[in-house]
Formats: C-alpha cells, sequence, structure tokens
C-alpha cells in the first residue's frame, strides 16, 4: 500500500531495512522462487507514508533520504534533538508532523520542502525559526505552538496559502504586522504570549474567521473595519478597560464574543449591531450595568455575567439563565420611558398576571410561553391566542405532557425554537417533523429512546438537546440532518456511534455524549476534525485515559487519530 506504521513499538532507532526498503530485495525472494500475486514484491509501491510516532528515537539518519516518494511522514511524540538535513530531499513531502520532542531548531534545508501542506512543530523547545520560513509557500496549517519562540520572522507574510496559524504558548511581544498578508488565513491562535497590542493591519484579513488572543496583556481590542467573516474572537484573560462601539461595528458575522477576566467597565449600547451573535461571555469583569438592547440579540444563546458588580439585576435573575434575563431586558426596552418607576407600563394589553395568555409576549417577543404549569395537556386558548401572531419560540417545558400537542404544527411557518425539555414525552410526534424552520429542538429530561426517521425532513435543524432521556442507540436520523451543530446527548444510554457518518457532518461543531454506555471510543472520530466540543466523560471505555480527555477535544482527537490503525 506505501503506508509504513511502527508507532508505539519503543523503538530507540530506525531500523536500517526501514530505509533502504524502496532498495533491497527482500529475503524471502532469495529462497522462494514461485510467487504468488500477494508476494510479488518487485511489483510492490514506494513508501508514501511513514509513521514512528510514540516510540523513543532520539535521532533520525541521514537515510532519511533514501525515500523520495514520502508525502507524509510522522515521528510526533519521541525524544528527538535536532532533524536530519537530508529532509530537505523528500521533495514529495506534505505532511510533516515532528510535535512533541525536544527540538532547539530547524535545519534550514527544511526550507526547501515547497509541497508541504503542513507542518506540525508544537510542544518543542524552538527559541527561533529560520528567516526563510516564507519560502514554504504552499503551507496550509502550521503550528507551532508550545515552544520558546520570541518573535516571528517577517517571511511570514509569504505565506499566502496559509489557513491555520498556531503561535499559542510561547513568549512573543508583538506580531509582525506584515501577517496581514496571509490572505487565505481563516484561524489565528496568538493564546498565552506576552501581546500587549495588536497590529491595526490585523484588521484588513478578509477571510480570518476564528481569533484567539486569550491570556495576553492586551488593554484595548483592535478596531476590524475588514474582518467581515470573523465567526470567534477570544480575547479573555487579558486586561482590557474598554469595549468601544469602534471595535464591533463591523463584525457582522461574529457568533463568540469571549472577553471573560478583563476589566471591562461598560458594554456600549452598539452591541446590539452583533446581530449573529450566539455566545457572549462577559464574566469576571468590571460591569455594573447592562444595555437594555442585549435583549434585541435574536440568536444569542449563552450569556455568561457571573463575577461582576451588576447593581441593575437581581442575582435571582441572573441564576433562571440566558433566556429569562434577555427576556427582561427586552421588556425594559418596552417599559423604559413609559414609566419611571420600572414597572411595565398598565395598558389594555397588560393582562391581569393570573391570566393564562400573554399577548405581550405573543405580539412583542413573538414568544409562546406555557410553561413550569405541571400541565398534563396545552389549553387550546394558547394555540388560538396565536393565528393571527406568527411566534417564533414556543415554550412547553416544565409540565406533565405524554406527547407532543399535535397543534403544534399550526406553526409551521413561523417557529424556529422549540422547548419541550422536563415532561413525560416517550415518541416525537410526525407533526414535530413538519416544523420545516425549526433551528433549536429542546427536549432534555423526557422519556425518549428513538427518534422518528422522518425527523431528516428537518434540514435547518441546528442545535439538539436530548439529554436525559432513555436512548440505548445514538438515533440515526441525526447523521442525515447535516445543519446540525450541536448535538447534546449526555446522560442516556448510548453504547456506540459511528464516526464515519459523524465525518460527514461538516457543520457539527459540539457532541456531548457524557455519562453513556460507551465502551470504546472509535479512533476514526479522530478524523471529525470540525468537533471544537467533545464531551466522553463518565463513559465505561478504557481508552481514551482521563488524562487525555482532560486535556480537551483537539488533544483526545489528535490522541484518536495516532491509534488508527
Amino acid at each position: 500500500s506505501g503506508h509504513l506504521n511502527l508507532s508505539g513499538r519503543n523503538l530507540s532507532e530506525v531500523p536500517q531495512h526501514v530505509w533502504r526498503i524502496n532498495l533491497d530485495t527482500p529475503e524471502e525472494a532469495h529462497q522462494n522462487l514461485s510467487f504468488g500475486a500477494a508476494d510479488r514484491w518487485w511489483e510492490q509501491t514506494d513508501l508514501t507514508k511513514l509513521i514512528l510516532a510514540s516510540n523513543k528515537l532520539q535521532c533520525l539518519s541521514e537515510d532519511v533520504q533514501l525515500l523520495p516518494a514520502l508525502t507524509l511522514l510522522d515521528v510526533h511524540d519521541n525524544q528527538l534533538t535536532s532533524l536530519p538535513s537530508a529532509l530537505g530531499q523528500l521533495e514529495n513531502l506534505q505532511k510533516l508532523d515532528v510535535s512533541h520532542n525536544k527540538l532547539t531548531s530547524i535545519p534550514e534545508e527544511l526550507l526547501q520542502l515547497t509541497h508541504l501542506r503542513s507542518l506540525l512543530l508544537h510542544h518543542n523547545q524552538l527559541s527561533h525559526l529560520p528567516d526563510g520560513f516564507g519560502q514554504l509557500v504552499h503551507l496550509e496549517e502550521l503550528d507551532v505552538s508550545n515552544n520558546q519562540l520570541t518573535d516571528i520572522p517577517t517571511s511570514f507574510a509569504l505565506l499566502i496559502n496559509l489557513v491555520r496559524l498556531n503561535l499559542s504558548c510561547n513568549q512573543l511581544r508583538n506580531l509582525p504586522a506584515d501577517i496581514s498578508a496571509m490572505k487565505s488565513l481563516r484561524q489565528l491562535d496568538c493564546t498565552k504570549n506576552y501581546l500587549e497590542t495588536v497590529p491595526s493591519k490585523l484588521a484588513t484579513m478578509a477571510a480570518l474567521e476564528q481569533l484567539y488572543l486569550r491570556k495576553n496583556k492586551l488593554r484595548s481590542l483592535p478596531e476590524f473595519p475588514s474582518c467581515k467573516l470573523l465567526k470567534e474572537l477570544h480575547a479573555g484573560e487579558n486586561q482590557i478597560e474598554t469595549l468601544n462601539a469602534e471595535n464591533l461595528k463591523h463584525l457582522n458575522s461574529l457568533s463568540v464574543l469571549e472577553l471573560r477576566d478583563n476589566k471591562i467597565k461598560s458594554v456600549p449600547d452598539e452591541i446590539a449591531v452583533l446581530q449573529k451573535l450566539e455566545r457572549l461571555d462577559l464574566a469576571n469583569n468590571d460591569i455594573s450595568r447592562l444595555p437594555y438592547t442585549l435583549g434585541n440579540l435574536p440568536h444569542l444563546k449563552f450569556l455568561a455575567l457571573e463575577g461582576n458588580p451588576l447593581r441593575t439585576i437581581r442575582r435571582d435573575l441572573l441564576e433562571k439563565g440566558t433566556q429569562e434575563l434577555l427576556k427582561y431586558l427586552r421588556s425594559r426596552i418596552q417599559g423604559d420611558g413609559a414609566s419611571p418607576s420600572g414597572d411595565p407600563p398598565a395598558t389594555a394589553m397588560t393582562l391581569p398576571s393570573e391570566a393564562r395568555i400573554n399577548m405581550h409576549a405573543i405580539t412583542a417577543l413573538k414568544l409562546l410561553d406555557y410553561s413550569e404549569k405541571q400541565a398534563a395537556v396545552i389549553p387550546d386558548e394558547m394555540f388560538d391566542a396565536v393565528r393571527s401572531h406568527p411566534v417564533t419560540t414556543l415554550n412547553f417545558s416544565k409540565n406533565q405532557l405524554n406527547q407532543v400537542p399535535p397543534r403544534i404544527v399550526e406553526l409551521k411557518d413561523s417557529v424556529c425554537d422549540v422547548s419541550l425539555g422536563f415532561n413525560k414525552i416517550s415518541s416525537l410526534s410526525s407533526e414535530l417533523c413538519m416544523l420545516h424552520k425549526l433551528t433549536h429542538l429542546d427536549v432534555r429530561n423526557n422519556f425518549l429512546t428513538s427518534l422518528p426517521e422522518e425527523m431528516e425532513a428537518l434540514t435547518r435543524l441546528q442545535i439538539i438537546n436530548l439529554s436525559f432521556n432513555r436512548f440505548k442507540l445514538f438515533p440515526s436520523v441525526l447523521y442525515r440532518i447535516l445543519a446540525l451543530e450541536t448535538i447534546l446527548l449526555s446522560n442516556n444510554q448510548v453504547g456506540s456511534i459511528d464516526p464515519l457518518q459523524l465525518k460527514k457532518m461538516d457543520n457539527l461543531g459540539t457532541l456531548d455524549l457524557q455519562n453513556n454506555d460507551l465502551l470504546q471510543v472509535p479512533p476514526e472520530l479522530g478524523n471529525c476534525e470540525n468537533l471544537r466540543t467533545l464531551l466522553l466523560e463518565g463513559n465505561p471505555f478504557r481508552t481514551p485515559r482521563a488524562a487525555v480527555l482532560a486535556k480537551g477535544t483537539a488533544a483526545v482527537l489528535e490522541y484518536l487519530r495516532s491509534r488508527i490503525p
């Protein structure tokens, strides 16, 4: 096949015949004169992939040049202190993984590998990189994290095909402004360095989607006039004091803004321009009041505010969770100016609190809420009330429902977000499968054991919460809902998953399988590289061990990939 995997064999050196595998006639050829088709060694292909990971190698022989057809060389997790200059002869090499070694420098000859697309140098002892690094023009992925780099060669600007660059956990005090020339860069990770500023030119990187600046010494955020595609900005654990409208106004695509553990004193009203924001983390800052406009962010699912001296919001309200808090902020926008005491104005719309139907919620918030009533059925008047007012959110959680209310189908042209959690529902109905605009479905804490195949019609479904149910099998219909970004399946009895099907789910970023009955984790799950959050704790499998799980998703996926036979 041209592939040779010698990982995890306690090798302290590579046997000489591995380097000569393309040259030497195999031993048995001298004795055996009648060859079956499988033994026709003269037809074997040249070695293209060589995996020597997780051994005890201290050096690699210059004879590596005898394998000129190599496209992949993986020697991660060894004890290499240097690399042979002959590596530069491997002109077909596309991926080189020398991470988790003891390298203190990179040979200049490495820069001759012009076809290299992926270079993994993380977890070594590199204090500098060669100046000519920009010669690796086809590089798409470069990871130099967890080294001792104090600066970046200016020639980095020539890496115009680079898509992912990881500089985290080094000793960088600044970034060269030329880095902005990397026109293909989508992911830039500068976590845990000593950056005090970010070059303003960074803001011209039009392809950038994820920017990690956590654990630095930043005092302010840069402005991002060109970063129209930026989806995630992580800048927690810095010394940022102000958040200005200027920092935010161009970030039309931002879905995650993480600013926890800073010194931010206030949040500008203009935060409402971030219409795609889904997660906002402002925990442990110095914020004393929140702009009510936060309530107008239509997709916000997660808002963290703990550890702030908030004066205007009661603690018990904070503890009720994001949706309740947003509901309160929206109500204050409605009531602002109408009634200085802060009570909502008494108008013909405000029904007495004991009335079952909150018309204000239906008309202003597009919310149909009949939750926490311990009801076995939803009264018809609830559905009657929304006939002329399309609602987008429906909350029937915390009742005693044993089935999905059939009249839910009447909302199929408007409802996007359905909460039926904490009921006694044992199966999902075909009516639910007709809600073709559904993006969020929460049915946690019910009695579900399976999902209907008709759910395949929910082509817009992005988030599904199935935790605390009675699933023994991973519901196979989920593999066919390709818009899914988050699957929460914790606290069930799921015994296995199909990594090949999961790999096809390009949008899946979060998979929570905690506290299930997984006896093993298939190594191929490591190929699901879109997963940003994979939670597996509380299952009875032996490997990966808890120490690997504790390192986080990227480490778990890398570990699983290394175990693929």
